[in-house]
């Protein structure tokens, strides 16, 4: 039978299904996907020779000999949800790890029916090269158990922070949205190195591995970042200037604001 159920199976749902195997937290035959869409179900199973991709919830993967899955991924678009896990709770579906956007603990408890546990959780996109952070929190009939299954899960994308569910809209608007406004800053920061006279594929290379180190830097020192860029600030220098014109142009505030309107909109879509 399968352990784990995962429907949907699109860039997240599909990050999740090859981070769970490629950290041997699965073999294939120990997962199912529910995918509707034909042509995606073809890539899933031309990527991973053997798993059973299905096209809706079929009650003898669910459950065999008595004994119950341990769980489901429910990873489809916010409009699908509730339904999907109407399908899932007829199918006697009593445990959902949700990394639906927007789409509270509560209302997917609803549709699940009964007492059900759904641990919601907001992933980013460098999940998909296992790279990712997400941010998860339990619902009403969520024990220590599930949340721990429910971290095992998550970490075969990347690092999992806990967190109160009223706190998860300010995740999606920082790191859930947050790899777009890196991408905004490194598409900008290589097209400034071209306008300087380098080469398009030398200012990528620059850009993406300065990106890179830094992060390192931050994350292996664990120092605060405004101690780090004053290593790299000497004063009047070339650094400082870049920082003044910044400053000038308020990107701290844009940046701050972007955050806000992100986490506003989240807020928005439960309503």
């Amino acid at each position: 039978m399968a352990n784990l159920l995962i429907v949907g199976g699109g860039k997240m749902g599909g990050a999740i299904l090859g981070g769970l195997l490629r950290s041997g937290w699965a073999e294939v035959a120990d997962i199912a996907v529910v995918e509707p869409a034909a042509e995606r179900r073809h890539e899933l199973t031309e990527d991973f020779p053997g798993l059973r991709v299905l096209a809706a919830p079929d009650a003898g993967v669910l459950e065999e000999g008595g004994e119950r899955i341990a769980g489901a991924v429910l990873a489809v678009k916010p409009d699908a949800a509730e339904g999907a896990c109407r399908t899932l709770g007829v199918a006697g579906v009593r445990r959902v790890l949700s990394i639906v956007a927007g789409v509270p603990s509560g209302r997917l408890e609803a549709a699940l029916g009964g007492e059900p546990v759904v641990v919601r959780a907001m992933p980013n996109t460098p999940a998909l090269v296992g790279a990712g952070v997400t941010a998860m929190s339990g619902g009403s009939f969520a024990t220590s158990q599930d949340l721990a299954w429910a971290e095992d899960v998550l970490s075969a994308v990347g690092t999992v922070v806990r967190l109160p569910e009223r706190l998860l809209d300010a995740v999606t608007g920082l790191s859930g949205s947050g790899p777009a406004y890196f991408f905004l800053m490194a598409e900008a920061l290589m097209e400034a190195g071209v306008q300087m006279g380098l080469d398009r594929d030398v200012s990528r290379t620059l850009v993406v591995e300065t990106m890179f180190g830094s992060a390192v830097l931050l994350r292996e020192t664990g120092r605060d970042p405004e101690a780090l860029r004053a290593m790299v600030t000497s004063p009047a220098g070339t650094t400082a200037a870049g920082i003044r014109t910044l400053e000038a142009r308020a990107v701290r505030s844009a940046f701050m604001e972007a955050v806000a309107a992100a986490t506003e909109r989240a807020r928005n879509l439960q309503r």
